[in-house]
């Protein structure tokens, strides 16, 4: 039996969001929320897990009053238990981590898996510091996760070759999106999951640090043209300019 912690992340779909040409900062409002792709992968995985060796799935989903549809498809994905923890809308990590570590002291777990990155800031530093706060072993940038009595073992995808690494229970593991194809919840699950009652709680601590998030303006994109109005001239200089990038 295994307890997985599943964490995963509602944002705004990134092929909708347009930059404000006067400020450069992006317009949300209005845009369409969605689970991130690599929260699906990460559900995906727990999942795997508890049908392989039986046991439990909770979800963990920062959100809003628009977050149920997200924790329904996880609910749909395989998930069996979800928290949906409301009240705040900054991105930073270190008060996510924070908060998060509280939940996740009160619910048993052997493994707790996430992303090894969001969608929207790449920075891939919360695994970092949840492994930090909760002072469980991270085993990241996983495409594999298999347990062996008390210790989880996991294959990470290096330059030239794959690398096997492990740690014993609880552990923290950060999948990358190559794990796996996430399945697609037939419509019995899908309508059950409608029926599943949802937690949702507020955070225990307020936004307090020293790091805070001060910009996330969309840098300027000033790109050189040149119009060639000989076309065989045009062509011969885009030739030289392919060659030398691939090589």
């Amino acid at each position: 039996m295994v307890n997985v912690i599943v964490l995963i992340k509602q944002m705004p779909d990134l092929e909708q969001i347009r930059s404000d040409p006067g400020t450069g900062k992006p317009i949300k409002n209005g845009v369409p929320t969605k689970l991130e792709t690599l929260s699906e992968n990460s559900i995906e995985a727990a999942v795997t897990l508890k049908e392989k060796y039986g046991g439990k799935v909770t979800a963990i989903l920062f959100g809003n009053e628009q977050s149920s549809a997200s924790m329904k498809r996880a609910y749909a994905m395989g998930v069996d238990d979800g928290y949906i923890i409301t009240g705040y809308k900054e991105s930073n990590y270190l008060f996510t981590a924070r908060v998060l570590a509280e939940k996740i002291k009160e619910l048993p777990h052997d493994v707790i898996i996430l992303g090894n990155q969001s969608a929207d800031t790449f920075s891939g530093f919360l695994s970092g510091q949840l492994s930090a706060i909760l002072g469980e072993p991270l085993l990241g940038n996983s495409v594999s996760i298999e347990i062996e009595g008390d210790i989880v073992k996991v294959k990470r995808n290096l330059e030239n070759k794959s690398l096997v690494i492990s740690a014993k229970k609880p552990a923290i593991v950060s999948v990358s999106q190559e794990i796996n194809e996430p399945r697609l919840p037939p419509v019995m699950q899908i309508m059950a999951a409608g029926r599943k009652p949802i937690h949702t709680e507020v955070p225990k601590i307020q936004p307090s640090g020293s790091v805070q998030i001060v910009s996330e303006i969309s840098p300027k994109s000033d790109r050189k043209k040149i119009i060639f109005e000989d076309v065989d001239k045009g062509v011969s200089e885009v030739g030289k300019i392919l060659k030398e990038a691939t090589r």
